[in-house]
């Protein structure tokens, strides 16, 4: 069969899809064959050859010659000598027969078959190149588009026709409509039959991380780096930052001029506040940075245990601690440090200072 047309019509569907076009040819193949089946009476002999430059397709078929049938052969692989003198005058026993099936010849239901097996193919070689996507892009931001809301879930659509869901209460402060984009952080995926399942987050801490390399030109071009960062996802965030240059702020990096670069991570985080502060190879000032806003007048380390009391003014104490305890657990997190905070007057009382 010759088919100019079939040739551009596969390019066209490899570009448009994204799909290998090697595998869309092996599909088509298959087709094919198991069209030739149905009409051949279920012979297993067939193979399909493509010359491309001729814009040609052929299905070739192959049997042996012998001299009885095995029974125990695959259907069409064999024929008797009597049968290959019909195909070739000069056949011996061995030699292998070939001949030359044209598609058009063949009857509507194996056409039909043949079609069918091209769309089915169609379909998961989408699956799959969806599922490389997605698997490419694990540990990984993506904006999505909100399709369905109800009071336990919304359901987003992450591209290549795949849909997942993320609980509502990942969406405190937002007021979502069908439409809204949002953006999410992929944790995993998983192959399945009706194609890639999808899981991302919006609690994830690696989200945080994501938004601020996205607003923030130093962090992607490794001037800046995150060196810990600690969340309580929907309320506050702590990051600590360090830079390479010893021109470069790091956390003035991370503001931005007005603060504008990390409220556009606010933004996107629903209004989620986030503290940043400078790491520091001295681990008094690291310690004395992470509690912030609060300031600490001494820090005792202990270095061995990797443990530190921050003393900060008697009216520091609580914004020092935070709500529930929510800043000094967020610095010990962000810092990797052991942080007990105490008042100047404790501090004084107990005669805490740094051992000699």
């Amino acid at each position: 069969m010759i088919s100019k047309e079939f040739f551009k019509a596969l390019d066209q569907i490899a570009a448009e899809r994204g799909l290998d076009r090697a595998k869309i040819l092996d599909i088509f193949a298959k087709g094919l064959v198991n069209a030739y089946k149905k009409d051949y009476d279920g012979n297993q002999n067939a193979q399909v050859v493509y010359n491309e430059e001729k814009y040609e397709i052929q299905i070739v078929t192959a049997s042996t010659v012998v001299e009885t049938i095995d029974p125990e052969a695959e259907k069409g692989t064999q024929i008797t000598l009597e049968e290959a003198y019909l195909l070739k005058k000069n056949a011996k026993i061995g030699d292998v027969i070939e001949t030359r099936v044209t598609p058009k010849d063949f009857g509507r239901i194996a056409a039909s078959s043949a079609k069918q097996i091209l769309t089915q193919g169609l379909k998961q070689l989408e699956r799959e190149h969806a599922y490389d996507i997605f698997v490419d892009k694990t540990g990984e931001m993506v904006i999505a588009d909100v399709v369905a809301i109800t009071e336990d879930f919304i359901t987003l659509n992450v591209g290549h026709d795949t849909e997942t869901s993320i609980p509502s209460k990942d969406f405190p402060q937002s007021d979502l409509t069908l439409g809204s984009q949002v953006r999410v952080y992929i944790t995993k995926v998983e192959q399945t039959t009706k194609g890639p399942k999808v899981y991302v987050s919006r609690t994830d801490r690696n989200l945080v991380k994501r938004l601020m390399e996205n607003a923030i030109p130093e962090l992607q071009e490794g001037t800046v780096e995150i060196v810990g960062l600690a969340r309580d996802p929907g309320d506050r965030c702590k990051v600590c930052v360090m830079s390479n240059n010893p021109k470069v702020d790091p956390v003035g990096a991370c503001l931005g001029r007005g603060g504008a670069r990390i409220k556009s991570v606010i933004d996107a985080l629903d209004g989620e506040k986030i503290d940043v502060y400078a790491w520091n190879e001295d681990p008094r000032i690291l310690v004395a940075n992470s509690i912030s806003p609060a300031k600490a007048v001494d820090v005792i380390v202990d270095l061995k245990e990797k443990a530190a009391i921050a003393v900060v003014p008697d009216d520091m104490l609580s914004l020092a601690i935070g709500k529930k305890g929510q800043n000094a657990r967020l610095a010990v997190q962000s810092s990797g440090w052991k942080i007990d905070i105490k008042s100047a007057t404790d501090a004084q009382i107990q005669g805490l200072k740094q051992a000699e």
